[in-house]
């Protein structure tokens, strides 16, 4: 039996003479950062490893579970180390296996499943806990925690949200009311997601400023402000007394005797070491396990804990960077590469992302002695916050948000005590400082560049020395940039400096799609030259005949583009939406969204969408942003008959293309209203139904500057002014991303707001990235370069993109019409297995 196949359930144990067998109890950052040093310093052949996670997987980066929280991330992109990775290295993984004993006297350590493990060492990684304060009504009936009540901490944790937020309250699948209690890290991520999902979420914080650990009051208040135009409402002062409910959470009790109702809650109070097996084990515990600068327990010799679960000199650290630098002393220890290496405790200094705001703090957040000098620059309304703490000359504290482009200087500073430039104001800004390439060759080879991922600058630099000379090559390579992506700039201007200014640029990087070794422009070359009108077609010709399954659908949406009706359609190149033209749920049913241009509708439109939901039990129906009516949780099978009895066209509010344009009621009813909103939505609907696109296109018109109707912020935007003119707006965003958009030029009729935007539009169909949305996209190419082709038509290519425009309008098909006539005998089918 090779060691490997422990993993798959067998609880033996594989042993080699003259290997000392290494055991790691938790399979978390910490536990499986120390395996790789150990294996990065030529350890393996020394020991036998065994690792026991009481997760079921490999390991993954818990630093992006908000993403996966939100929906933003897949849960399989986040694992740092996946199962393969531990069988590649002859390490035996014993993965949902939970220990509960270690008996020191005879070296054995014991899991739940009945299983034992010797060992000569043995590491605790046991990590951390969610902490559950002693509130009233936390558990139910049974005693088990209330139902709708959760911690934050796992993937499984994650997806148990999740689920409990898309079937709604009482299981009737309606909008979830979310309190999360706790304003520091942990609560402002677990509130992210949930905000990130559409839910009303109201975050509760018993102290009076958020994240109060790291940031002064002023800094967060700036912080309050930032997330609250996010969408987060947050209550500062408030105690939480009770949860309310029987054994269902239904509301909060404060102990000012306010309540907040609530139908889900989360627990983001902090955590807690997990120390409960090393004490049982007759360790010595206080705060965590208490270790020396070794990383080994004072009470046993042959056992070392690391991370969150160790208490070092007092202090136990729950950031990842001395979590690294205790995993590099312990393999330095274990492997004898340094005999002398120790542990001298880490200075708390990070950078990171708050719900998407970047943040760095080190130190102190407030001076503490009369003698400290303190730097203080605040812009609220552009959610910038900074400070400096400097003591006898040194920097002893600084906090960045918003803006963290000193950053790399100031924890170079903070870090190794280094002397600081007598005009303290450039400790903030960049007032005739070195260029960026003597700050790169200034910062020291052990300065941590990566905080997610424990990346030092000498990693980045001796990746470019090996060959590795791309900034996407040295990123898969030392994962630096991986995690929040904060260093993700500076990771590229290391590399750069390295290169000496001659970076490779990693040609992949621009392939529109991975599979076709092309960038989009010599792509849509190829293509017409070729005349190759479906998706199989550009894998013989352009890819060697090697079909990549991830590159089908943006090479579907881009040949739909380009032919229109001459486009011939595979449809397993399609995403399951566009195979059914509805929009797949977790659940694995699907959501029907018939149009509502302008968002104006009839009775007799109100009446059939109601008289469908309750024919079909349709178990949500729900007002989108867009102003149209949404029937969720419909079966595959029954998309095609609810079709029909609607009578209508799609809405398309499935698939990445021209959605909707949403309106106010413009001068027909509006006391404010300056032009005709309502008509010229309609209108703007009309013609661009469900025409392709790189990524999804919402438009919205405004009758007045109020902007009631959100145009400064969509794709593509329409807003009337006085004197009969029209504002076109483009590149907003209003969603994970938030940006007003530019304004492209001002017009004076409906017609020119139409034909303008379908040329903005039409630019961007051939110019975009595959999913690259307009505001990025915008960002990109400048909004004068922009302008200059689309209104000024400055290339001489306004003819064609109108041209290109109206074929793609004249051949518009309604997909609703396949309920008649199915393009494949299963397109309706159920599903089987566990695809949709």
């Amino acid at each position: 039996m090779s060691a490997t196949e422990v993993r798959d359930g067998d609880a033996g144990e594989v042993t080699t003479p003259g290997r000392q067998r290494l055991v790691v109890i938790g399979n978390g950052m910490a536990g499986a950062r120390t395996v790789e040093e150990i294996l990065q310093r030529g350890g393996g052949p020394s020991f036998d490893i065994t690792v026991i996670g009481d997760e079921p997987y490999g390991n993954y980066n818990r630093i992006l579970l908000s993403g996966v929280l939100a929906g933003f991330e897949d849960a399989k992109e986040i694992f740092l180390n996946p199962l393969e990775w531990y069988r590649e290295n002859d390490i035996a993984l014993h993965a949902g296996v939970r220990v509960t004993e270690i008996d020191r006297w005879a070296k054995k350590v014991f899991g739940d499943d009945g299983s034992s493990v010797e060992y000569d060492k043995l590491i605790l990684a046991t990590g951390s806990r969610p902490f559950f304060p002693p509130i009233e009504g936390l558990t139910g009936t049974d005693g088990l925690t209330k139902k709708g009540v959760f911690g934050f901490r796992t993937i499984d944790d994650c997806n148990r949200m999740a689920s409990h937020a898309a079937l709604g309250p009482s299981g009737t699948g309606g909008r979830r009311r979310v309190a999360v209690i706790g304003g520091g890290l942990l609560g402002l991520e677990a509130a992210h997601g949930m905000v990130s999902r559409g839910l009303e979420v109201h975050l509760v914080h018993q102290a009076s400023h958020l994240m109060n650990q790291q940031l002064d009051p002023s800094a967060g208040a700036v912080l309050k402000s930032t997330v609250e135009q996010l969408g987060l409402q947050v209550h500062l002062g408030k105690a939480t007394a009770e949860v309310r409910g029987g054994d269902e959470v239904t509301g909060l009790a404060f102990t000012d005797g306010t309540e907040l109702a609530c139908d889900m809650l989360i627990v983001a109070c902090g955590i807690r070491p997990n120390s409960e097996l090393a004490a049982r084990g007759g360790l010595t515990v206080e705060r965590a396990i208490v270790v020396d600068d070794q990383m080994r327990s004072v009470d046993d010799p042959d056992v070392y804990a690391v991370g969150e679960c160790a208490q070092h000199r007092g202090q136990v650290y729950g950031l990842v960077a001395p979590l690294w630098d205790q995993a590099k002393v312990l393999a330095d220890h274990l492997t004898k590469i340094d005999v002398h290496a120790a542990y001298r405790g880490s200075r708390l200094a990070t950078k990171l992302k708050v719900m998407g705001v970047d943040l760095a703090v080190m130190g102190l957040k407030e001076p503490e002695q009369p003698d400290d000098e303190f730097l203080q620059f605040s812009e609220p309304k552009r959610g910038v916050y900074k400070t400096v703490v400097v003591r006898d000359g040194l920097l002893v504290g600084a906090s960045l948000l918003g803006d963290v482009s000193k950053v790399s200087f100031l924890m170079q500073a903070f870090d190794r005590a280094t002397p600081l430039p007598e005009e303290r104001l450039s400790l903030m800004f960049d007032l005739g400082t070195p260029s960026a390439g003597v700050g790169f060759a200034e910062l020291s080879d052990d300065a941590q560049i990566c905080n997610c991922n424990g990346v030092d600058k000498a990693a980045i630099t001796g990746c470019v020395a090996a060959g590795k000379r791309s900034v996407k090559a040295v990123m898969e390579a030392t994962r630096a940039g991986s995690g929040c992506g904060a260093c993700r700039d500076l990771v590229a201007g290391i590399v750069d400096w390295a290169c000496e200014g001659e970076a490779e640029d990693d040609p992949s990087a621009h392939y529109y799609v991975p599979g076709v070794p092309l960038t989009k422009p010599a792509l849509i070359d190829a293509v017409r030259q070729q005349g190759l009108r479906s998706v199989s077609k550009v894998f013989d010709a352009l890819a060697g005949g090697v079909e990549d399954a991830g590159s089908k659908m943006g090479l579907a949406s881009l040949l739909r583009t380009l032919w229109g009706a001459e486009y011939d359609d595979e449809r397993d190149a399609r995403f399951i939406n566009d195979r059914v033209h509805a929009n797949i749920q977790n659940d694995g049913t699907f959501s029907v969204v018939p149009p509502i241009p302008g968002g104006v509708t009839s009775v007799q439109q109100l009446r059939t969408i109601a008289d469908v939901a309750e024919r079909y039990n349709v178990p949500m129906v729900k007002l989108t942003g867009g102003q149209r009516i949404d029937l969720l949780g419909i079966a595959k099978s029954d998309l095609p008959s609810v079709w029909r009895d609607l009578g209508m066209a799609s809405g398309h509010a499935y698939g990445k293309s021209f959605r909707t344009c949403k309106s106010c009621v413009g001068t027909e009813f509006c006391r404010f209203g300056l032009g005709d909103s309502t008509t010229l939505a309609v209108r703007i609907e009309g013609r661009f139904k469900g025409i392709e696109s790189p990524g999804k296109l919402k438009l919205a018109v405004a009758g007045c500057p109020r902007n009631c109707s959100e145009a400064m912020v969509k794709d593509v935007g329409a807003v009337a002014i006085e004197g009969g003119h029209w504002e076109i707006y483009v590149g907003g965003a209003a969603g994970a991303h938030v940006r007003k958009g530019d304004v492209l030029c001002t017009v004076d009729t409906h017609e020119e707001v139409i034909a303008l935007s379908g040329r903005f539009m039409q630019y961007y169909r051939g110019n975009a990235r595959y999913l690259e949305r307009t505001y990025g996209f915008v960002e990109r190419i400048g909004i004068d370069r922009i302008r200059a082709v689309v209104v000024a038509d400055s290339e001489g290519i306004a003819e064609r993109l109108d041209s290109a425009m109206q074929a793609s309008v004249d051949a518009y098909v309604d997909p609703w019409q396949e309920a008649a006539s199915p393009v494949t005998p299963g397109q309706f089918a159920p599903a089987t297995g566990t695809g949709p």
